[in-house]
Formats: structure tokens, C-alpha cells, sequence
């Protein structure tokens, strides 16, 4: 059985980073979350709720990785982007 080269990214305001991991081939996106230990890092995390994705496509858990693969775990929003946006130029109007 063949080794592969993954990586595991995260970017939120608790921890951001990415973590590259050698697995063994068959190894699911989930399995690689796990392997990588970001879990303790990330607020609420919930391995059966979180949004993730390889290379910027939204993939479920058990996909099954590829050599050079990289794991991207998605955080929700926190505000609609075109809300921020509209509340920015208000309060710059405003200044």
C-alpha cells in the first residue's frame, strides 16, 4: 500500500494554519482532519457538521484523497459579505 501527501488547512479566529500529513492511500477527508489534531484548535468544532472541501470544491467527509491533495475546512460567515459591505459605506457616509 502507497503513501500520500496531503495537507490540512484551516483559517479562523481561533487558529490558522496548515498542516501537511503522509497517510496511507483510501484515506478519507475526515480521516485526515483527525490525523492532522486541529480539532481541540477550532471553537465548536463537530466532525459531522463541518463544511470542508479539496482544493476550494465542498466534498463530504469520507471522499477519498489523492497524492497532493489539500483538506480545506470552511468556517460559516459571521455577516452576509454584501450586508458588511453596505454597513461599511453607511458608516463611512456617516464620518
Amino acid at each position: 500500500m502507497s503513501n500520500l501527501r496531503v495537507s490540512v488547512a484551516y483559517a479562523g479566529p481561533e487558529w490558522a494554519g496548515e498542516i501537511v500529513l503522509t497517510v496511507a492511500a483510501g484515506t478519507s477527508v475526515g480521516e485526515a482532519i483527525h490525523a492532522a489534531g486541529i480539532e481541540p484548535h477550532i471553537k465548536n468544532f463537530s466532525i459531522k457538521t463541518i463544511v470542508c472541501g479539496v482544493w476550494g470544491k465542498t466534498r463530504p467527509i469520507n471522499y477519498l484523497l489523492r497524492d497532493g491533495d489539500r483538506v480545506e475546512i470552511y468556517r460559516s460567515l459571521e455577516a452576509d459579505p454584501k450586508d458588511a459591505r453596505r454597513a461599511k459605506v453607511a458608516a463611512k457616509k456617516r464620518a
